[in-house]
């Protein structure tokens, strides 16, 4: 059975049974937070448990190590959707210990996509087009520098209003253990 077979046979049940009774909110955030972390998988659960969040607490954006790479990149849509459009008054950047962003080298995923069927003349007409992939594709090797360049691409944005709280934590992926890095209510606001 494939993955998605097995995905529908059990929604078919979810729905049937409705089990989704115990999911129903609305689409604003209840505690008015907007979240954006790791797409790692040990944070599915962990991240919203170790937070004390429920379902309908807070809008939660992921994504490869939680990391702005552009001021008017999708992420930062999303963030400010959330705080303009869904009453989000405070922003939590949250990164995490042994994140594979930290380690990531830029060559392998290139000759992983090689092998994968990616015609190798691409990469020349990406860098042709100004496309610099070792700049795409980079991660980081400190989380917590990582998580501050994130919190002040958020909070120094020319459309973020000056009044939103942006937080910054790193939390530990094996016990929930979270760490505060920068604490927007402590942080001067932006000139």
């Amino acid at each position: 059975m494939t993955s998605l077979s097995e995905i529908m046979n059990y929604n078919q049940a979810f729905v049937e049974d409705k089990k989704y009774e115990e999911f129903v909110t609305t689409k604003f955030p209840n505690k008015r937070i907007v979240i954006l972390t790791c797409m790692d998988t040990r944070l599915i659960e962990l991240l919203p448990k170790a937070m004390n969040l429920k379902n309908g607490d807070a809008k939660i954006i992921k994504s490869a190590g939680a990391i702005i790479t552009h001021p008017f990149g999708g992420l930062m849509r999303s963030v400010l959707v959330a705080v303009y459009e869904l009453q989000a008054d405070e922003v939590y950047v949250i990164g995490h210990h042994d994140c594979g962003m930290s380690s990531i080298d830029t060559s392998r995923i290139v000759d992983s996509m090689i092998k994968r069927g990616i015609d190798p003349s691409i990469f020349t007409t990406l860098e042709y087009s100004g496309i610099d992939m070792e700049a795409w594709l980079h991660g980081f090797s400190d989380v917590t520098e990582s998580v501050k360049k994130s919190v002040d691409a958020i909070k120094n944005h020319p459309l973020m209003p000056t009044d939103v709280n942006v937080h910054g934590l790193v939390i530990h992926p094996e016990n929930g253990k979270l760490d505060i890095i920068e604490n927007g209510y402590d942080v001067s606001v932006k000139a």
